[in-house]
């Protein structure tokens, strides 16, 4: 993690309301904003909302949206937040640019923290029509496959200033936006993503109505998946998986937790492979917290990842992880301590993890209590408001914040 001697005190974790957010309760606030593709719900932009929610008190923060403005986006603009949305049309958009621009004169914008790489080179070029303030860049995560692209070696060369700063989320996505994005390794630290562990960690109340929400039985093998339904995420692994185990267990439910466009994709899959019996499907959903305690096994296909928030949901609430070895995954799960991993696609291997797990109840209970342990150590997202609030404050005035040191 990014570090410092004297970490800056958090502010309170009471979202605000509409009034809240936008009241003249600390006017003097400096203003950050954030510049996402969008906040459709996704881990960034969780991240970015819950540091807005975590940190109003201290400054004031509004939101562009490059693209759309996504479900997120309304939750934040009901609860006061300003929430811009440029519209971006295909390739390089100058007008998107000349409109952040003046966004950030109008709004006396202090600091610009940017999630991901396209949301920061517009910011970049945005700041060099006049408007000179730091940028903090925070990466979560790489596109697959990754490898350097000249012409974003050069513009970074020309654009990220000396005030800039570059934050990455595990150690494998530091690595990467070295070696691929040509910054130099001592402007490039590390603040792992945290969450509310203690949400996670509460004890499984009404298992059993929790499962019949689910739509799977008392005594069902339960593989949970929270994620958008994308390429990524391989969710064709996930079925193939699934009907291995069922070769087993005949008992084997795997619950889908996300929206995306492969969702027809996906469910045509399911058919295809008469898995109807086994597959459950329930979109978006805002009490994952209350629904992953009741699974007996979490399983993440991804073929590509940075740190994954649900890895470490799933950890929070002692439920032992099934997942591929692909980006910050090996930073997340300890394999054979807090869970079982193995190559991107290799859905055998996938399959003899889970039934390996199922066949023995006390490996289940030693590595979900391990994992809590470490989710509660490591990615507790107190840690994470603490480090963003500190680089805040250095960024604001000028100093020399510690991005070399990571942890």
């Amino acid at each position: 993690m990014l570090t410092s001697a004297r970490p800056m005190e958090p502010a309170s974790s009471r979202s605000p309301s509409s009034a809240g957010a936008s009241s003249v309760e600390g006017e003097n606030r400096p203003t950050i904003c954030q510049v996402l593709h969008s906040l459709h719900v996704g881990g960034a932009e969780v991240l970015a909302a819950r540091l807005a929610r975590r940190l109003h008190k201290s400054f004031r923060f509004l939101f562009v949206c490059l693209d759309q403005l996504g479900t997120l986006g309304e939750e934040l603009q009901a609860e006061g937040f300003p929430v811009e949305v440029l519209k971006r049309q295909p390739g390089l958009d100058w007008r998107s640019t000349f409109r952040l621009a003046r966004l950030l004169r109008r709004e006396r914008v202090a600091l610009l923290h940017t999630h991901q790489y396209t949301p920061f080179f517009y910011a970049m070029t945005a700041r060099w029509l006049g408007w000179r303030i730091p940028i903090l860049f925070t990466e979560h995560g790489r596109h697959f496959p990754d490898y350097p692209r000249r012409k974003r070696i050069v513009a970074n060369r020309l654009l990220v200033s000396c005030r800039d700063r570059v934050v990455a989320v595990g150690q494998s996505v530091r690595q990467a936006v070295i070696d691929n994005e040509g910054i130099p390794a001592d402007r490039v630290g590390v603040i792992y993503n945290g969450i509310d562990v203690d949400a996670f960690s509460k004890p499984c109340l009404r298992r059993d109505e929790r499962r019949r929400e689910m739509g799977v039985g008392t005594n069902d093998l339960v593989l949970i998946q929270v994620a958008r339904l994308d390429y990524l995420k391989d969710h064709l692994t996930a079925l193939r998986t699934v009907q291995r185990v069922a070769a087993h267990r005949s008992d084997v439910r795997l619950v889908l937790i996300g929206e995306g466009s492969e969702r027809e994709k996906i469910e045509k899959e399911v058919h295809q492979r008469r898995l109807t019996e086994h597959v459950r499907f329930l979109g978006l959903r805002g009490d994952v917290s209350s629904l992953v305690p009741a699974a007996n096994v979490f399983l993440l296909t991804s073929i590509s990842e940075g740190i994954p928030l649900t890895l470490i949901e799933a950890m929070a609430a002692g439920v032992p992880v099934v997942s591929t070895r692909v980006g910050g995954v090996a930073e997340v799960v300890r394999d054979g301590i807090t869970g079982l991993l193995t190559d991107a696609g290799d859905d055998e291997a996938l399959a003899k993890h889970i039934l390996l797990l199922t066949a023995d109840p006390q490996l289940c209970q030693r590595m979900g209590h391990l994992g809590r342990e470490r989710a509660n150590a490591l990615f507790n997202e107190i840690r994470m408001h603490e480090d963003y609030h500190r680089l805040y404050g250095e960024l604001l005035s000028g100093q020399s914040a510690e991005v070399g040191k990571v942890g």
